[in-house]
């Protein structure tokens, strides 16, 4: 607390008896510990780009939904490895009734208790489980590359999102400090109509322009508000809190040669990985198709116990080979070898059109990096220029030798410059968030 309420405490409690200013001292100290503890847990920490992207990488719905994809195809991987193992079974039968018996040539009655373990191993299917196995190994693979390409994504949204409400705050700055300026040539205008020595015209010109900045400023608030509710959603949380974002630190950044970008993106996006993998669990997939022309060679045992009484005391076993020959499947193997040659060629097609998309990505991140660096560096001569246009004119027109309309130019035009740089530098650090993106980096 400040000396001076704690002196006026001090005072207030000499009359109380001692216990009673005891307790008042304890219940202001207490307070003051409240207050401290609680202007510590409302303190909003700052926000920087690496946490919200860890934050989005940690929470985000899409992320998850990757993840969990990936262990689906996983566990598809788990379920073609099946067939390579034996399939072995109990089971437990009883029966009763009227059954007609051939060496007898008569009905009579049956009652049956067999207790039972089976055994089943496929020999050899002719290329059909390690086409299987083949083909849920590729799928496992397009699920890994996908988790990475919703990572990726994830993480340009961020820092796009990021670096929008930084220039958005930005722009509520410069608004404000322009509405500023024009309540100062209000006042001014107010003063020298007062006083006789200017019109009632520069007045209402100068309320005009003052209500004008006023709504640019509640454009600008709304925007930087939307901007916070799309930095939220891209982390995936419910809101901000009012954080404050920390600004990163301005640097040169080095860019690559054009070709050279072009190879990279092109060695490392996981969309042409994803589209590699599928086209290997296509490939898997025909030879799955292919093997249903062949047959399908398996043992077979079984062992137990099988009697007219329970439990069981009848000691039986089988023990064979079972060799299934397709001779007709109604066309159904036909249509599945179709339908993989079909599923390869688009796999392919679409390997193709992504190379193009790649390579139209990085080219336009790689243009936009050079055009929005020259923007950054034009606007801001730009600023300083109308700066100093727009002090001299503020200037002449409180010495009253300046018109409203020049003053009102020059704090339209300082506005305007402000605004192309604060849009330039975001669009700089985006064009680099896209050329990473473009590149295969999160």
């Amino acid at each position: 607390m400040p000396a001076d309420n704690a002196e006026s405490v001090e005072i207030s409690t000499q009359s109380l008896p001692i216990r009673h200013r005891v307790t008042a001292v304890v219940i202001c100290v207490a307070a003051v510990m409240v207050v401290l503890v609680s202007g510590r847990v409302h303190a909003a920490e700052p926000l920087t780009l690496d946490e919200a992207v860890t934050t989005a990488l940690k929470n985000h719905p899409q992320v998850v939904e990757a993840k969990a994809n990936l262990q689906g195809a996983e566990a598809r991987t788990g379920q073609a490895y099946a067939n390579y193992y034996p399939q072995i079974n109990f089971a437990a039968d009883w029966s009763k009734g009227e059954v007609f018996f051939p060496a007898q040539e008569r009905i009579m009655k049956s009652e049956v208790n067999t207790d039972a373990l089976y055994f089943k191993q496929t020999i050899y299917d002719f290329g059909r489980t390690a086409g299987a196995v083949e083909a849920a190994r590729g799928n496992r693979t397009a699920a890994a590359e996908s988790l990475a390409i919703t990572r990726q994504d994830i993480s340009y949204r961020v820092r796009s999102a990021f670096y929008l409400l930084l220039a958005a705050e930005k722009q509520v700055a410069a608004v404000k400090e322009t509405v500023e300026a024009k309540e100062a040539v209000f006042r001014q205008a107010q003063e020298f109509y007062n006083q006789g020595i200017r019109a009632k015209v520069d007045v209402a010109r100068a309320e005009a322009n003052l209500y004008a900045a006023k709504t640019t400023l509640i454009r600008s608030e709304n925007n930087r508000d939307i901007a916070k509710v799309e930095l939220a959603n891209a982390l995936g949380i419910p809101s901000l809190d009012n954080r404050p974002l920390v600004e990163p630190l301005s640097m040169t950044v080095t860019v690559p040669e054009r070709l050279q970008v072009q190879k990279d993106a092109i060695a490392n996006r996981p969309e042409l990985k994803r589209l590699a993998a599928l086209e290997s669990s296509a490939a898997a997939s025909l030879k799955t198709a292919n093997s249903g022309y062949l047959p399908i060679l398996s043992g077979t045992a079984s062992a137990g116990y099988s009697d007219k009484e329970f439990p069981p005391g009848g000691k039986v076993w089988v023990v064979g080979l079972n060799l299934t020959v397709p001779l007709f499947s109604g066309f159904s193997t036909v249509e599945q070898v179709k339908e993989a040659v079909a599923l390869k060629s688009a796999v392919g097609a679409q390997q193709n059109n992504q190379r193009l998309q790649i390579v139209k990505e990085v080219e336009s991140a790689w243009l936009g990096i050079g055009e929005s660096r020259a923007r950054m560096i034009s606007t801001e001569k730009e600023v300083a220029a109308t700066e100093e246009n727009r002090a001299l004119a503020e200037g002449r027109y409180q010495e009253g030798v300046g018109s409203i309309i020049e003053v009102t130019d020059a704090q339209s035009q300082a506005l305007d410059a402000k605004t192309a740089q604060i849009q330039a530098v975001y669009d700089y650090h985006t064009s680099l968030a896209r050329l990473d993106r473009a590149v295969g980096k999160e």
